[in-house]
């Protein structure tokens, strides 16, 4: 059984330590958690040792190796020291998306884990859907010919993008990074991993278009418990976390980043009081709220990705056209046309296995079990992709950010280095 450091206990921290214990392949035995509640919390679910429970990650790496690899789910903005340090200390690593808010710091922890032999997953969880793994047959099978576009949407949804991307940890592109990257860069990658290629060009477009306070109504408050607006607003901040205290299914989340008792006077508590109870036209946040980035890949093959928060918060949908056929994909399943018999099926994903209710249609499990083989058996084949092609899909999230801001289209090679 790997043993495992968590490093960070918010919400993507213990997602991807239950997987590992529910699976019974790990066993967390140290965790560093600034925040006390969610430090003692994680220290009693996980049975860890008093001598074992840190404050922060300095503090963990300071007692040296304490176990086999380290789930880092730390913020954004501090992912590549603990990543460097950890992986110095001969720790694996299961280290949260994105890599880090800059090429450089990411390059830093891709050298490190070459310079270290560490096995390091990127929590690229898409990849590792069983969703994914029928598209990727299928396309292997060349059912459709050859793949000649690709038309990709995120619909990240009206409350969620509120939620996390106006009001939360992401609301701000110097705090955390742009949209593209702290939201996208699974899709980025996930775009890569099936058409096997990083794009030759690419260019992008997008704004903040909506959240922002020349769209406020007339007559706004700036906290939704003091808006006369707020009973028909889309965005009522006390609708939506009201509603998720009465579902046991959302305490986790949404619910668990706003307050950590799940009654009706913490949640009006917080909301009176903290961020996540402020007018969306107020909250100070500048990242996107829609964005199309377009590439074009080695071979003549084009793709299309719209990442939108004006959407229901569902499945990713996809439509991959060849010479041959078509696949039109909402997640869970895909409709196949055969250009040469004009006849239609419906391809569903294998019974069994991770649901699409387990964490972004079962890749969250996927991913954490495919961590703890490659750690047990010493085998980095065993993930995905590993630091390097993880930096490289990183890089084309950068250079559409750049593309985007710049309105120009950027060149790039195959390691997604700019020309």
């Amino acid at each position: 059984m790997v043993t495992l450091a968590l490093v960070g206990a918010g919400l993507r921290g213990q997602t991807y330590a239950r997987h590992a214990v529910a699976a019974g392949l790990g066993r967390v035995v140290a965790v560093a958690e600034p925040n006390p509640g969610r430090r003692l919390a994680a220290a009693a679910e996980f049975g860890i040792a008093a001598d074992r429970v840190f404050g922060d990650w300095a503090e963990l790496a300071g007692a040296g190796r304490l176990a086999d690899a380290a789930i880092v789910a730390t913020q954004d903005r501090l992912h590549r020291d603990p990543a460097i340090r950890l992986a110095g200390l001969g720790y694996h690593l299961l280290l949260e998306k994105p890599m880090a808010p800059t090429e450089p710091e990411a390059a830093d922890i891709a050298a490190a884990a070459l310079r270290n032999g560490t096995i390091v997953a990127i929590c690229h969880v898409l990849r590792y859907t069983p969703y994914t793994r029928l598209l990727r047959r299928v396309l292997g099978e060349g059912r459709i010919g050859r793949l000649v576009s690709v038309q990709h949407l995120e619909p990240v949804g009206w409350w969620h993008h509120a939620h996390s991307f106006v009001r939360g940890n992401w609301s701000s592109t110097a705090e955390s990074g742009p949209m593209l990257l702290t939201k996208s860069c699974h899709d980025i990658d996930w775009l890569v991993h099936l058409i096997g290629a990083i794009p030759e060009r690419i260019s992008s477009f997008g704004a903040l278009t909506h959240f922002r306070a020349d769209q406020r109504p007339e007559g706004a408050a700036d906290r939704c418990l003091d808006c006369p607006l707020e009973p028909a607003c889309p965005y009522s901040a006390k609708r939506l976390y009201l509603a998720a205290l009465a579902d046991p299914d959302r305490h986790f989340w949404p619910l668990g980043a706003v307050t950590g008792e799940a009654t009706e006077a913490a949640v009006l508590h917080a909301l009176r009081t903290g961020p996540y109870g402020r007018c969306v036209y107020a909250a100070g946040n500048d990242v996107v709220d829609h964005q199309e980035v377009i590439m074009a890949f080695p071979g003549g093959v084009t793709c299309s990705f719209t990442m939108s928060a004006f959407t229901p918060a569902e499945h990713r949908r996809t439509r991959l056209m060849g010479t041959h056929g078509y696949l039109d994909g909402d997640g869970e399943r895909l409709r196949y046309v055969d250009f040469r018999t004009g006849a239609e099926e419906v391809l569903a994903v294998e019974a069994g296995g991770p649901s699409a209710a387990d964490g972004h249609g079962g890749g969250d499990r996927g991913l954490t079990e495919a961590f703890l083989a490659a750690v047990a058996a010493g085998d980095p084949a065993l993930v995905s992709s590993d630091a390097a092609q993880s930096l490289a899909t990183h890089r084309v999230v950068w250079a559409a950010e750049h593309a985007r801001l710049s309105g120009r289209v950027v060149r790039l090679r195959p390691d997604g280095t700019q020309f």
